[in-house]
């Protein structure tokens, strides 16, 4: 499937796996990328010292290209940035920040940089500071996700108009008609998140993957808009955000509540109740764990059944 995004990576098939926190180690990187996509390490939760042994595990586990997914609000930024470039990492995954702050510095170095955006405008902006290609992010995705609220099927047309440079497709992505959806729109590519999650490498706690398989259409919500918008399943953490809301709560208040590695104590130990369940909408279509080599696969054979579906349909009706 050779197209912008598999000569850019130097990859099989235009699939990437997102860089979840908590859930996307060394492990599911390299399975990733041995399977024919692109792997990647999610540094978000990680200290310095850690992601450097991710990155040598990653390396000696694969001999294929993966990348490290860097938020940028993280405190630790020049640490990782360092370690990417030490390390010598082909491609670095930039979010949550001014894309000006580190794509000269990567660039300089070697390192391939993709920008992960919510709107045009800041689309635009990354494309400007140089990065080599885009993630466009709908609003149904898991996690940390815009404030604009633009789903990926309005977003990805939008945004595919306005830039030149090759745009991966995220929110809502997690099976091989999604994929083929998302491209006919104007994406290169695809990177998902949430069902790789629910594989057998993920990092994620079995509690935390089972309660994804088990979570149907209606089971997530985005709040605390005030402080960084994020996509969750609803628990009883949820449940005392919702009746501070109710309250009319302010935002220090709604920052005491969240408090400190909420995230950890709910996708890494598996605290179902007390825990931060970042997950996407598409969890409503995942129904079991498996390895991730197989849900690349099964990504892919969807994507080309889609495509050969559609292919003879528009022969029959326009050859006579």
């Amino acid at each position: 499937m050779p197209n912008r995004i598999t000569e850019l990576f130097d990859i099989r098939y235009p699939v990437v796996q997102g860089g979840m926190i908590w859930c996307a180690g060394w492990e599911l990187a390299s399975a990733v990328s041995n399977a024919g996509g692109l792997g990647v390490i999610g540094s978000g939760s990680m200290y310095p010292e850690v992601l450097r042994v991710h990155i040598k595990k990653c390396k000696q586990a694969t001999p294929h290209p993966f990348a490290v997914n860097v938020p940028l609000l993280y405190p630790n930024i020049e640490e990782h940035m360092q370690t990417i470039v030490d390390e010598k990492v082909p491609v670095a995954f930039t979010s949550a920040g001014n894309p000006k702050a580190w794509t000269s510095f990567l660039k300089a170095h070697g390192v391939k940089v993709v920008h992960v955006v919510s709107s045009v405008k800041f689309a635009l902006k990354a494309e400007q500071a140089g990065v080599d290609a885009l993630v466009a992010e709908g609003f149904e995705a898991g996690g940390h996700n815009g404030r604009e609220e633009t789903t990926t099927l309005c977003l990805i047309p939008m945004i595919a108009d306005a830039v030149k440079v090759p745009l991966l497709a995220a929110g809502g992505i997690g099976t091989g008609r999604a994929m083929a959806a998302v491209m006919s729109l104007g994406a290169d590519g695809v990177q998902i998140g949430s069902r790789f999650v629910a594989s057998e490498e993920s990092s994620a706690h079995l509690h935390f993957k089972n309660k994804v398989v088990a979570t149907r259409e209606g089971d997530t919500a985005l709040t605390l808009k005030e402080l960084a918008p994020v996509r969750l399943i609803k628990n009883a953490f949820y449940d005392q955000l919702t009746a501070a809301y109710k309250k009319g709560t302010d935002t220090e208040e709604l920052k005491n509540i969240l408090g400190r590695s909420r995230a950890k104590k709910g996708m890494f130990q598996g605290d179902l109740t007390e825990g931060e369940l970042e997950i996407g909408q598409v969890s409503g279509q995942i129904s079991a764990i498996k390895p991730a080599r197989q849900i690349l696969c099964d990504i892919i054979a969807g994507y080309e059944e889609v495509m050969e579906e559609i292919r003879q349909q528009a022969h029959s009706r326009f050859c006579f």
